[in-house]
């Protein structure tokens, strides 16, 4: 099969970052669906783990984790998914990736394809949908289905690919939603999704934010990165609860977290795969019901670009734009 892959990790300027290659096609086994894919987007996951360091890998390593497809064959032990079906996924980070023509994944964390979308405005979706629904109904406990209804939620880098999912979540969970960003075009996109308020995070937030009427608030989910953890702190109303999917090195000073009895939540979307959870199907359940909300006009794909075919070229330029930050929304690469 034709695969996008690396034997070097490099800077994605060099030509050598992405390989053209043939490699076997898997055959599936246990739970496993292949998959012919038809569409892949760029996260920023890729970039990290194809970040310069002097491994090499003997065999071409694949990348890439959020597709659309296919189901091509299933593994004998399958019972959610027939040959034929349209999927969508984000697939397992301890796994070969979707920057090839087929992927095993298991069906565990695969849903069906919504019947609105094409193959491209699809792949924008999975691991964003997945890491923004898992932090918000099952890290912060809000509940999917309105009971919390006008409670707030502060998005920090909301103009991004998990953002832009998330805005749509909370606003369908009934949140009033202060988004940030910080230009132009990023602010207008965020209120295009629903959200309610946009601050600047190139700015003080904390004044920004209580100029809206909010002395604290809710819920805060910080999509981007901990530079502004302190500022989170101040926001966060007492027994409150801030999630964040970011690693980092910073400080993370907590006593103004344990003197608020606030609760600090990390979301890492591959967990239930790469630890085979027993509530692996969640992912399944969790994709399928958005799936539903979409064909429903609730929420909409949060593709803003397209790239063709699925070659190195392509994969490279996707990397490069995901690494200047400055992307909204997501970058798909279609077959």
């Amino acid at each position: 099969m034709k695969a996008v892959a690396l034997t070097h990790y490099l800077p994605i300027d060099d030509p050598k970052a992405f390989l053209d290659v043939e490699l076997p096609t898997p055959s599936a086994s246990g739970r496993d669906l292949l998959v012919a894919v038809r569409a892949v987007s760029i996260n920023p996951v890729d970039t990290k783990v194809r970040r310069s360091k002097d491994t090499v890998e003997e065999t071409p390593r694949v990348l890439g984790w959020d597709a659309s497809g296919v189901v091509e064959a299933v593994g004998p032990d399958v019972t959610l998914f027939k040959p034929g079906d349209e999927v969508y996924y984000a697939g397992d980070i301890t796994r070969p990736g979707s920057n090839a023509e087929f992927q095993l994944v298991d069906e565990r964390i695969v849903g069906k394809k919504p019947q609105s979308l094409d193959f491209a405005e699809a792949a924008a979706l999975p691991l964003t949908t997945i890491t923004a629904y898992e932090s918000f109904f099952d890290r912060l406990g809000i509940d999917r289905d309105g009971a919390d209804k006008g409670k707030s939620l502060l998005i920090i880098g909301a103009g991004g690919g998990v953002g832009s999912i998330g805005i749509q979540l909370a606003k369908a969970a009934g949140l009033v939603v202060i988004a940030t960003a910080s230009r132009t075009e990023t602010s207008n996109w965020v209120r295009e999704l629903g959200a309610d308020h946009v601050v600047n995070h190139r700015e003080p937030m904390v004044e920004q934010v209580r100029a809206l009427g909010f002395t604290h608030v809710d819920h805060i989910a910080i999509f981007n990165d901990m530079r502004h953890w302190e500022t989170a702190v101040e926001l966060i109303r007492p027994q409150g609860g801030i999630v964040t999917i970011d690693n980092t090195d910073q400080p993370m000073p907590m006593a103004g977290m344990k003197m608020k009895s606030a609760s600090l939540h990390w979301e890492f979307m591959f967990a239930r795969a790469m630890h085979q959870t027993p509530d692996m199907i969640e992912q399944h359940k969790l994709l399928s019901h958005v799936a539903r909300e979409i064909d429903a006009g609730r929420i909409r794909t949060t593709l803003s670009e397209v790239l063709t075919p699925i070659n190195a070229e392509n994969i490279r330029s996707a990397h490069a734009l995901i690494e200047t930050g400055k992307a909204k929304g997501k970058v798909v690469v279609h077959a």
